[in-house]
């Protein structure tokens, strides 16, 4: 896609700071940390997010966790741990529409992704959880 910063990361229009190449898939840091180590795990094919895997293309998910498996081991965060998070559309804050991991690790991190509800954002979660 020609518009898209991955696809020109990927192509090396735009530099980046790579971790991890191989046929299929493309590590790099992240320009904006969230956490003392953040690596991008994107598919060389582009591809919006994880609703557009199906059968023909499916994997390109293991390409990606692979991957995530050689990277923490090289970076040496296998053994203390480290988060893997996907963002699937607008909403959830997915804001480059090709499908990509964040890794994060680099310390003890917090339990919840929500830490910003207060107590009625709390009450409509747990109403909508278990909603039947």
């Amino acid at each position: 896609m020609e518009d898209c910063i991955f696809c020109k990361i990927i192509k090396g229009e735009i530099p980046s700071t790579k971790i991890y190449e191989d046929e299929n898939v493309l590590a790099f840091k992240d320009i904006n940390p969230a956490a003392p180590i953040h690596i991008l795990v994107v598919p060389k094919q582009h591809i919006e997010n994880v609703l557009e895997i199906n059968e023909e293309n499916k994997e390109i998910a293991s390409n990606i966790f692979l991957a995530i498996n050689k990277i923490a081991k090289q970076l040496g965060i296998d053994q203390n741990g480290f988060r893997v998070i996907t963002n699937c559309g607008k909403d959830a804050g997915q804001e480059v529409m090709h499908l990509h991991f964040h890794i994060l690790a680099g310390g003890k991190m917090g339990q919840r992704l929500f830490s910003y509800c207060n107590k009625n954002d709390k009450k409509k979660l747990i109403e909508w959880q278990y909603k039947k």
